[in-house]
């Protein structure tokens, strides 16, 4: 009689345990980034400070760089490529994301901006 109580006082336990389990951590959030001669779309995104995110930046058209260096960002992009960018932002402020690789006459200009809050 003994065992059983302990035996049903052990599956109560572990029953109970099943639904206090902590929360798993979300996926992280993906935003999605085109790079078209001589623009980025979205041509500004803006973060958490510490939120983890994906930047998936794919190219429409020719080969273009993504860079920026405060954030990491260094990423080469061929068309029909996406490039998934694991990104968890360290510090506020407003960064300048360039195409570092030449892709015509209005390479000069092609750029967006990321801001964390």
């Amino acid at each position: 009689m003994r065992t059983r109580h302990i035996l049903v006082a052990t599956v109560a336990a572990l029953a109970l345990l099943s639904f206090h389990r902590p929360a798993q951590a979300a996926d992280p959030r993906v935003i999605e980034i085109t790079a078209r001669r001589f623009e980025f779309t979205p041509k500004v995104i803006t973060l958490k400070q510490g939120e983890p995110v994906i930047l998936r930046v794919k190219s429409e058209d020719v080969t273009h760089g993504f860079f920026e260096r405060t954030l990491g960002l260094d990423a080469d992009l061929e068309p029909g490529k996406p490039v998934d960018i694991p990104l968890t932002p360290k510090a506020p402020g407003r960064f300048t994301v360039i195409c570092d690789h030449f892709c015509g006459a209005g390479h000069g200009n092609m750029n967006m901006t990321i801001v964390v809050e």
